[in-house]
């Protein structure tokens, strides 16, 4: 598993999952680049076939509700998440209302960091059919999900560490 992301089961039953990546490049030219809900594509890997079908542009603010269309293992689904909270160019939150989990809160977080941005991701989520699912399918699939997107922000943005 890739050092950069921890992924551990909470008292209550369900998983966090967060990566933490610093890039060279300003905290305002990350969260832009965020901004956009159709830049999500370029960060999923293309097995996934993840596609952002609400049409562009988004008017990203607290309440936006946002519709995907993926496939998991192969099988086609559907994704809507609303953003819970919308902090420029701190982070923000969104939350799934429909989708392949129980639940699904994702934080996005920036910060100023060593003349770049230090980006964090922290996703508090439960899967159908709980731990053995979880510990089968579903802690790999996610931990692969993340490294790939770290790796295409050290591409678009840069990778040497402070």
């Amino acid at each position: 598993m890739d050092p950069s992301i921890q992924h551990e089961r909470q008292p209550d039953g369900s998983f966090c999952l967060t990566a933490d990546l610093w890039v060279p490049s300003p905290v305002e030219d990350v969260f832009a680049f965020f901004s956009d809900a159709h830049n999500l594509e370029a960060l999923t890997p293309a097995l996934l076939r993840f596609q952002v079908l609400t049409p562009a542009p988004i008017e990203m603010a607290a309440g936006t509700l946002i519709d995907y269309r993926l496939r998991i293992r192969g099988v086609p689904m559907r994704w809507r998440t609303e953003i819970a909270e919308w902090d420029p160019p701190n982070g923000f939150v969104d939350v799934q209302l429909k989708g392949p989990y129980t639940s699904w809160h994702h934080t996005h977080r920036f910060a100023t960091e060593d003349g770049g941005t230090r980006c964090r991701d922290i996703v508090r989520y439960r899967v159908f059919g709980g731990h053995l699912i979880q510990r089968l399918f579903v802690r790999r699939d996610v931990e692969a999900i993340f490294s790939y997107r770290q790796a295409q922000m050290r591409e678009r943005f840069g990778s040497s560490a402070p």
